[in-house]
């Protein structure tokens, strides 16, 4: 079973897609954080809580280990639902595993995030023990942007994440409803989805010949609208 989380910050969406059976989670990151017009991080953390008791990941934005680490703490602290998220590198390229290790022994579950590799879910599983949750987010959509197929890295990883029950692998920077299909193919726990695209998966089950109608419909109307003739 592949749970969906939706991939949004913006506090509408939240109270609006908490309400979907479908919704098992949310995620963020600053950048959502930022689009949503969120002025105090952790002041804007906490409305969304407010909104929702799934699942949430809220991400630290510091760069430096000693930052990251406090950051992580304080934000642990908001919920019992609350996945504090960590980049796997800094903007430098540092491996934060010192920030992975630290936090986790203080039973802090945690989100690693812009993972890419399956090199990298194993320098991960090194640092994590085996009692508190750990999520793996694996940016597919991304590497297939740049034309690598996301696929191997992520039967790696989930055959890699086997031996700890602790941890599920995330199937990261959904671009298109079918790829839920292909994470529930390769066994993924996660997918994170955007508002737009969940709206897709829930109607899923059209068959062939309603989408040829529909399509054929949509383009009759329009060109009716457009007053074409030849």
């Amino acid at each position: 079973m592949t749970k969906i989380f939706c991939d949004i910050a913006d506090l509408n969406h939240i109270k609006n897609f908490n309400k979907k059976k479908i919704v098992k989670g949310f995620t963020t990151n600053p950048s959502l954080m930022r689009k949503a017009g969120a002025k105090d991080y952790l002041k804007y953390c906490k409305n969304i809580l407010k909104n929702t008791s799934k699942a949430v990941s809220f991400e630290v934005f510091a760069d430096d280990i000693k930052n990251m680490i406090s950051q992580g703490d304080i934000i642990s602290k908001l919920g019992k639902n609350v996945y504090v998220k960590v980049p796997i590198t800094n903007s430098k390229g540092m491996f934060m595993g010192k920030v992975i290790e630290t936090l986790n022994k203080k039973k802090i579950k945690l989100n690693i995030t812009a993972v890419y590799t399956s090199k990298q879910t194993k320098m991960i599983l090194k640092k994590v023990d085996k009692n508190t949750k750990v999520i793996i987010s694996i940016f597919a959509g991304r590497m297939a942007d740049t034309g690598k197929d996301p696929i191997p890295q992520f039967k790696k990883s989930l055959k890699l994440a086997k031996k700890f029950k602790n941890v599920q692998i995330l199937w990261a920077s959904t671009r298109e409803p079918y790829n839920f299909i292909q994470a529930k193919q390769i066994g993924c726990h996660i997918i994170t989805v955007p508002p737009s695209i969940i709206e897709k998966i829930e109607k899923f089950g059209k068959s062939f010949q309603k989408l040829t109608t529909d399509t054929v419909k949509a383009f009759l109307k329009d060109s009716r609208k457009s007053s074409y003739s030849i």
